[in-house]
């Protein structure tokens, strides 16, 4: 099934794998699309997940890492497009675009403690240039409205109206990343029918698959929360070894023969 088709009808999961090991892990237990991860990036290269940490380039070479790892449809977590002018944004879309992936969202965040969003104009504007260099690949642009990650006194309402201005603008997928609870998620995707909405799952909130299903959500992400459920085993690990002299953390590690098995399978395809 295409990318685009998978979001017509139905509820899926798109996990976010951070490298090549990861994609094919994520691949091989049967998601049918995968989507990259800035912070997960970040953190592999040991950056703080900011643009300017990885940059376009950086962003660019782990994309074309996952996207050549697996045979499945792949979204690009492209940040805010890596440039704050319009001209910038287009020649990095196009370059995404390039490297063979599904998807590609941009997001209206463009940093700074004060005045952290893009204006409801320019976000539009933005979206906009970023359909258009698209330029008719069938690659489909997510949307992203920041209001809960970065403070807006009012988010939801917010929220829906930047995302039902950014449909207008050639969005395929809306996306408000932060949003929690059961009615807030219900008041989006009724806002916004028929366009698939895109739910950030990053915590364990007590709601399912199938609780987002019925509440109509297209796609469920999960962000950068397997890198952290990764990272959190990891240095809880060591950190029982440094402070304790106790190997306990070790007990849930993979084996080398279920490793060694999920990539020599891999590798003889």
């Amino acid at each position: 099934m295409s990318f685009r088709e998978l979001h017509e009808q139905g509820c899926f999961v798109i996990p976010n794998p951070w490298d090549r090991g990861t994609a094919i892990a994520l691949a091989a237990m049967g998601f049918p699309a995968l989507a990259t991860t800035s912070a997960g990036a970040c953190f592999a290269q040991g950056l703080p997940d900011t643009p300017t940490a990885l940059g376009v380039d950086g962003a660019l070479r782990n994309i074309v890492e996952i996207v050549g790892a697996v045979e499945l449809p792949v979204n690009a977590d492209f940040q805010a497009g890596y440039a704050n002018d319009v001209d910038g944004l287009a020649a990095n879309v196009r370059r995404c675009v390039a490297t063979g992936v599904a998807g590609l969202s941009i997001e209206d965040a463009k940093g700074g403690a004060e005045d952290p969003l893009y204006s409801l104009s320019e976000a539009v504007e933005r979206i906009r240039v970023a359909h258009s260099a698209i330029d008719g690949a069938d690659v489909l642009l997510t949307a992203r409205a920041e209001c809960h990650l970065y403070g807006h006194p009012d988010p939801l309402r917010e929220a829906i109206t930047r995302l039902q201005a950014f449909s207008e603008a050639g969005a395929d997928v809306l996306y408000a990343p932060g949003v929690r609870t059961r009615e807030d998620i219900a008041a989006i995707v009724d806002a916004l029918r028929p366009a698939p909405v895109n739910v950030l799952m990053s915590s364990d909130t007590g709601l399912t698959v199938d609780d987002l299903a019925e509440l109509g959500v297209r796609r469920i992400s999960v962000g950068s929360a397997l890198t952290r459920v990764a990272w959190g085993a990891f240095l809880s690990a060591a950190r029982r070894i440094i402070d304790e002299g106790s190997f306990a953390g070790l007990a849930d590690s993979a084996s080398f023969d279920d490793l060694n098995g999920l990539f020599e399978a891999r590798r003889r395809r």
